[in-house]
Parts: C-alpha cells; structure tokens; sequence
C-alpha cells in the first residue's frame, strides 16, 4: 500500500495535476473569502470564517473529482491495471493507496487556508475575538467532508476508463450526496413527516452539525460509514471488471 501511496504522489506532483489542483483551490477561495464583495469576511463586521467553510464544499464537489478522475480511469484507459495486480499487492491495499494519495492531496491545499484562520484571529476586535471551537469543528467537518468526496472520487473512476465522465459523474454523485438529500425533504410529501429524517442521510446536515462546534459521534459514525460503504462498493467494481 505504501509503494502505491507513494506512486500516486509522485504522479500528482510530477505534472501540472496536483499544483494546479491546489492552486485553483486556493485562487478560488482566497477571491472568494477575501475579495468579492457578496461574501468577503472584511465586510461581515464581526471575526468569522462561516464565508470560507459555506464555500468550501462547492469548490470542493470540483476540485475532488478533478484529483480522482485518473486514479482508476487511467489505468483501465492505459491497460496498466493487469501490470499493477501482477505486483504482490492486494485490490483492498491498492484502492487504499489511492484513496490515501488522493485525500492528502486535498489537504495539502486545505493547509495553507490557516493563514485565513489566524488573519481573522488577528483582524478580531479585540484580537482573538474568534470562535475557535466553531472553527476547528468546521475544519473537522471540512476533513470529513474531503474524505468522503475522495471515497466517491474513487468510485466513479472505478466505473468508467474515460476520466472526462469519471470526473462528470464525481461532480454529479457528490452533489447528490451532499444536496440532493435536502432538496427531496423539501418535496411537499415529506415536509412535516420525514424530511428530518431524509435530510440526515445527506452530508450537509453532518457538516453543518460539526461546524457549530460540537462534534457528535452520529456525525463520525455517519462519515465513517459513508467512507467505507464507498470505498467496499470500489473493491466490487473493480473485482467484477476483473472477472
């Protein structure tokens, strides 16, 4: 696993993927937090960071799927993968490199946005004027949220051997994940009876829990689930394309 891990980093970091992977990621959310009027946390008046972490999901439904989009895409496309099962490695240790690789990558662009944490922990009036419980739950949930991204990523790449559709249905099944479970509770049949009970099977309520601070278990049961039942239907894909 760990000589997979280690080749999928190289792969990100010896062409133009992972930096521009993160470089997008950061140009989009540094405009978005900083510079755009509508939702600039200069213009909030008080110390918070809710701007960056309401954002981030959405950059993230296009930046995960554009780092997952190779992981098995390229390998079917490449005729690759026969090499790779050939090597004394199992699926489960090959599908965990991958997936690790590829959730590393997410939070090496995640890190540099701690300058935008200890700024507004500056900026505050006075200074450390900021809810860092709210703060570091949001960051946990952001972690969480990524995690599961990457474990669909995974999937989609698993599916198809075109990386334009492995990343087109990433963007489509995480949406689905994280939106599309609200959306169906607001349909006027469920609204009243189970649309809170709809509403928890999608990521955004989870996220929304952990980013006021308080981390429930139900809310890492549930991501944990969510990783694995993703990362257990990845294994079933790729042993059925083998058979």
């Amino acid at each position: 696993m760990v000589v997979i891990f280690t080749k999928e980093i190289k792969a990100f970091f010896s062409s133009l993927i992972g930096y521009i992977a993160i470089g997008v990621f950061l140009l989009l959310l540094g405009l978005l937090v900083w510079v755009f009027p509508d939702t600039s946390v200069l213009d909030y008046g008080y110390a918070t960071l809710d701007p960056m972490f309401e954002l981030a999901p959405i950059i993230f439904l296009f930046l995960i799927p554009a780092v997952t989009m190779r992981a098995f895409a390229e390998e079917w496309q490449s005729g690759t993968y026969e090499l790779l099962v050939t090597k004394p490695v199992t699926t489960t240790q090959i599908i965990l490199g991958k997936y690790l690789a590829a959730l590393v990558l997410v939070l090496i662009a995640l890190l540099p946005t701690l300058i935008y944490a200890y700024s507004i922990y500056q900026l505050g009036s006075p200074a450390g004027n900021l809810d860092q419980g709210a703060t570091l739950g949001s960051y946990i949930g952001l972690v969480f949220l990524a995690s599961v991204f990457v474990a669909i990523g995974m999937l989609t790449s698993a599916i198809t051997n075109n990386q334009i559709v492995a990343f087109l249905l990433g963007i489509l099944m995480c949406f689905m994940v994280y939106w599309g479970f609200s959306y169906i509770s607001r349909i006027p049949v469920f609204v009243g009876k189970m649309d809170d009970f709809i509403q928890q099977w999608g990521i955004e309520y989870h996220y929304a829990s952990a980013s006021r601070g308080v981390i429930d278990s139900r809310d890492v049961v549930y991501f944990l689930s969510m990783i694995t039942a993703f990362l257990l239907v990845t294994a079933r894909t790729i042993e059925q394309k083998k058979g």
